[in-house]
């Protein structure tokens, strides 16, 4: 233990010294002024490189340490083999040698810490797992894997599942940790699997797919920082508090720069914070409703009703834009493929070139049947007249108006089209409404439709260009001016500004740099196309939300992982084929993780039970541990008095309680729940939270009460039954599912 704690002494000096070195090197910088360009340049670079350390060394600030591998002897025994410290992030002896002095876990050398075994050691003698509080070792465990060494610590764990258990058992925070010290070997492979491509991670409840794709994606941009770092990596989640839940598990691996987010939250400037109900989520996430929204698209690309032209008044007379007119405008607009707004330029110079050809024709002609006598410089005039017309701009707006994706799904909403009836009064509501989640499909579908006609931006753009430009030229002028320099030799040249720097060059200067990371970027960004996209609860995606997250990866490099088995979601895309077939053909893999490190057999053998009699063919996952704690069940009258009692008995002093019940009936028993508000997104660090089944789906407790499980569809009962790591408590008024009524007589009814 000594020898251990004088290496974790030695190892937090050297954190401490780097980081009070990037502190210093990151306000030297910053008060840096009048460099060149290429002191900016190397500032900026210093200032992101040193702040991304500062960030790590601060988020892995605990159990830095986890491990030490020591390699087995030389062949002739003369000397003991190296000994290697695993930690979450590498830290080197110093800034001039590359000697390590702690290894990554991601890094090559690391790997036999997870993959090593009794009949495959892969050169390890022993294998050592430290635990730790804050800077302090305060237990090890010693796996023997070289039989043949006497030698031996007193630490040895006969079975090697010590720390694991410890871990599993433990309380649990609110909070996802990492499993970077108990990573097992069938997780390490999905791990450290190939980033291209689309790989499917499929596993039951507990088997540790969520903390599998989060470490996947630490891996990832360990191996690919280049590429990665640059493109950002994306991770979604089914909710915000999901995501607050797994929120600490990236940066304890010393990676800050992911993006995190839940479908609703990938289109900026939108916070969704409406409900649909049932139904319209359901139409909305079907691939039919973007048909539906092309097809809107296309009715604001109207025409004039036949016979009944549009005349605008002109001071050389009315023009008139009748269907034929405005047809071929609008078909040539269509042929360029481009989206609607995009377009628009095009309807709008095809309509104004008819109107010219009019208005030449009115005034050219010869009135005693001669030709045109109109030249190219008059009918150019007369064009420009037309175009600057108010008349022929509200008609352009008229029959091609230009569209913001927020605009015209607010009036999609308001009066769906293209949809059957049922479907249409489904989704049909007042302008004026909260966003949903599930509108955020829909305006990215829009705003793919639509497209983005960016001329005028651009205009002002480059006008500011040309005013920094104007203004850095009229500087080197002064400059240039203000040289009164003499010289007796002739011939004697002496650089001035404006000889070694241009005014473009010198105006770059002045341009702010843009200092936010690549994932604060990404996030401002609808058309941003990350470098790898991390899914989780993937089988609960809808078609429309499949194709919005299929545009922000256009090279397909996609990790997925879910359970069809807790699907929940009425429009989900139902199978990996199904979800996959459109994009990629069969060209993805698939793996399956089949042991539950979470929910006890006790548990898990009810939820078997319900799984099995939705679906007989389904695969559950094997529990690791028991607890010798079973399920109990008990009916009731008095529904929140009965649960408040429970949470009462049950709620613990570590640890936390989930209470999963129907939203429905969330009011009420919110009244009777301490600390509890019905409606408020819920807060996992507190000892007692409530939750319906979907929000309760990916978080784990340390014990749980259903309530009302008669009431849930199968896949949201398999999910509530499968949250808790130590206990189940069943509260009901009405008779349960026939699978729980076969399944308890096992099980033991709560006094």
């Amino acid at each position: 233990m000594r020898e251990e704690q004088q290496f974790v002494d030695r190892l937090y000096a050297r954190v401490d010294a780097l980081r009070g070195h990037a502190e210093e090197a990151v306000t030297d910088a910053l008060t840096e002024v009048g460099k060149g360009l290429q002191a900016r340049l190397e500032r900026d670079v210093l200032v992101a490189e040193r702040s991304g350390l500062l960030a790590a060394l601060d988020a892995v600030d605990g159990s830095l340490c986890f491990g030490r591998i020591d390699l087995a002897a030389q062949e002739d025994g003369t000397a003991p083999g190296p000994t290697h410290h695993i930690g979450r992030v590498g830290i080197r002896e110093d800034d001039a040698e590359h000697t390590p002095l702690l290894i990554d876990w991601r890094a090559p050398v690391a790997r036999p810490f997870y993959l090593a075994t009794g009949h495959t050691p892969m050169g390890l003698r022993r294998r050592r797992h430290l635990t730790s509080e804050g800077r302090t070792v305060t237990a090890l465990h010693d796996e023997i894997l070289d039989l043949g060494d006497p030698t031996r610590t007193g630490h040895e764990d006969p079975t090697g599942d010590a720390v694991l258990l410890a871990a599993l058992d433990s309380a649990r925070t609110g909070r996802m940790g990492d499993i970077v010290r108990t990573i097992q070997a069938d997780q390490d492979r999905i791990i450290r699997a190939p980033h291209r491509g689309v790989l499917v991670v499929e596993g039951g409840p507990g088997t540790g797919k969520t903390a599998v794709a989060l470490h996947r994606a630490a891996y990832l941009l360990y191996e690919h920082r280049e590429l990665l770092a640059r493109r950002a990596v994306l991770v979604v989640g089914p909710n915000p508090a999901f995501l607050g839940y797994i929120g600490e598990v990236l940066p304890a691996l010393g990676e800050t720069g992911v993006l995190l987010a839940s479908v609703g939250e990938l289109y900026p400037g939108v916070r969704a914070t409406g409900t649909d109900t049932p139904r319209a989520a359901a139409v909305k996430g079907r691939a039919e409703t973007a048909e539906a929204l092309a097809l809107a698209v296309r009715d604001r690309q109207r025409l004039p009703e036949p016979g009944e032209p549009l005349v605008l008044a002109h001071e050389d007379g009315d023009l008139i834009v009748d269907w034929e007119i405005a047809y071929e405008a609008r078909q040539a607009a269509r042929d360029t493929l481009l989206p609607h707004n995009l377009a628009r330029p095009h309807f709008a110079f095809r309509l104004i070139d008819a109107l010219t050809a009019q208005l030449a024709d009115r005034l050219g002609t010869d009135p005693y049947g001669g030709p045109n006598f109109l030249g190219p410089d008059d009918l150019a005039q007369l064009g420009k007249g037309v175009a600057a017309s108010a008349e022929v701009h509200a008609a352009v707006e008229e029959l091609w108006p230009a569209l913001s994706p927020e605009g015209f799904l607010t009036d999609f909403l308001a009066a769906p089209s293209g949809l059957p009836e049922e479907d249409a009064a489904a989704l049909r509501r007042e302008p004026g409404a909260a966003w949903t989640p599930g509108d955020v499909p829909l305006l990215d579908e829009a705003a793919e439709l639509l497209g983005h006609d960016d001329t005028a931006e651009r205009a002002a753009a480059r006008a500011e260009e040309q005013e920094r430009v104007a203004y850095a030229q009229g500087v080197l002028e002064l400059s240039r001016g203000s040289e009164t320099f003499e010289f007796e030799d002739e011939e004697s040249e002496v650089l001035s500004a404006h000889d070694i720097i241009d005014a473009e060059r010198m105006a770059e200067r002045h341009e702010e740099a843009d200092h936010r990371s690549a994932a604060e970027r990404a996030a401002a960004d609808r058309t941003w196309a990350f470098g790898h996209i991390i899914v989780d609860e993937a089988q609960e995606l809808t078609p429309m939300a499949w194709r919005l997250l299929m545009r922000r990866c256009p090279t397909r490099s996609m990790t997925l992982v879910g359970d069809p088995a807790q699907t929940s979601q009425e429009a989900a895309t139902g199978s990996w084929e199904q979800i996959l077939a459109p994009y990629v053909g069969d060209r993805w893999e698939h793996t399956r993780l089949s042991v539950n490190y979470r929910t006890p057999a006790e548990i898990m053998d009810l939820a078997t039970a319900v799984l099995h009699a939705a679906n007989p063919d389904a695969e559950a996952p094997r529990s690791v541990r028991a607890t010798g704690t079973r399920p109990w069940a008990r009916s009731v009258a008095d529904l929140p008095a009965a649960v408040a009692e429970a949470a009462a008995a049950e709620t613990p002093e570590e640890g936390r309680l989930a209470v999963i019940a129907p939203r429905a009936l969330h009011p009420g028993l919110a009244a009777v729940l301490p600390g509890i508000r019905a409606g408020e997104e819920p807060d996992l660090t507190r000892h007692l939270v409530l939750l319906d089944p979907r929000a309760a789906k990916g978080l784990e407790f340390d014990r749980v009460i259903v309530v009302e499980p008669q009431q849930y569809p199968a896949g949201d009962l398999y999910v509530a039954l499968t949250r808790a790591t130590w206990s189940l408590g069943l509260v009901h008024t009405g008779e349960l599912p026939r699978a729980l009524r076969s399944a308890l007589p096992e099980f033991t009814p709560q006094p």
